[in-house]
């Protein structure tokens, strides 16, 4: 099996809802993300995608993020904007954006330098 990664970033607020504590009221974070992708066998490269286009898709999903107040964000109008949401929201769309026998095996997103959540699929 291969692996390789890919790291993004975006800047954005939010507020959780039906939270008790400093971050039900809005907030921001320079958000940090890294998805990995696995595959049983390279392609004709010898890769198992290229990083250029594993860094696109990234890019792309995160616009979707950046610079706004995510709770004005599908799905997060409705689903609470928690850093595990938006690490399963994140991986669901790198899945749609990717095919053959590529996976996404992990997401990670940091909204500090200390405190991250993943979101996998077993």
């Amino acid at each position: 099996m291969y692996e390789i990664t890919v790291r993004g970033n975006f800047s954005s607020a939010h507020n959780l809802r039906e939270y008790r504590g400093k971050c039900e009221a809005i907030h921001g974070h320079n958000w940090k993300v890294e998805v990995s992708i696995i595959c049983e066998d390279l392609n004709p490269e010898g890769m198992v995608m290229d990083f250029t286009i594993a860094r696109n898709i990234l890019d792309q999903i995160l616009d979707e993020l950046d610079h706004k107040y995510i709770n004005d964000v599908k799905p997060f109008d409705e689903v609470n904007p928690t850093s595990e949401n938006i690490a399963k929201f994140i991986f669901q769309e790198f899945v749609k954006k990717i095919e053959g026998k590529l996976k996404v095996k992990r997401v990670t997103v940091w909204e500090t330098d200390n405190s991250c959540a993943s979101y996998y699929e077993t």
